[in-house]
């Protein structure tokens, strides 16, 4: 989940057709996609990049349909606080929540060898989008649990 000119951490949950992802994107200011698109902007490419430290919710549902809003009051530490929370309920194997706030929350069966999750996403006050409900997996146990590390390494 690193398009050019974008890096940061990211939380992909999901797959291809339907996903959740909570990412803090960091645009690189001499990436020349991002130079071109701040040269549109007309603004300096730092200024069309920002300071790369609002976190954002993707998701798009198995219809196609995307959306997203930025967190501006999450800070890293509520990120790693979620990912550990979410990597000490897969090794439970037993159905769990796990919230992050009150945007999302992951209710998760286990499976053989995966989990079946589904994502509660209420938008945040502000963003005119309704509340989602997404039915993501399986989602094989290995690939959460190295995914949910990876990210917890990309914020240390």
């Amino acid at each position: 989940m690193s398009p050019t000119g974008v890096s940061g951490p990211a939380l992909f949950i999901g797959d291809d057709t339907a996903y959740v992802a909570l990412v803090r994107p960091r645009l690189d200011p001499a990436d020349p996609d991002i130079r071109r698109a701040a040269e549109d902007a007309g603004v300096s490419p730092e200024e069309f990049a920002g300071p790369g430290n609002i976190w954002a919710l993707m998701l798009e549902q198995e219809d196609g349909e995307g959306d997203g809003f930025e967190l501006p009051g999450l800070r890293d530490a509520e990120a790693e606080d979620f990912a550990e929370r979410l990597l000490a309920a897969l090794s439970t194997s037993e159905p769990f929540t796990v919230e992050a706030g009150i945007v999302l929350r992951l209710d998760a069966r286990p499976g053989a060898d995966a989990w079946t999750v589904t994502a509660h996403v209420t938008p945040p006050e502000g963003h005119d989008g309704p509340p989602r409900i997404l039915e993501l997996g399986p989602l094989p146990t290995t690939e959460l649990v190295a995914d949910l590390e990876e990210f917890r390494r990309s914020l240390a």
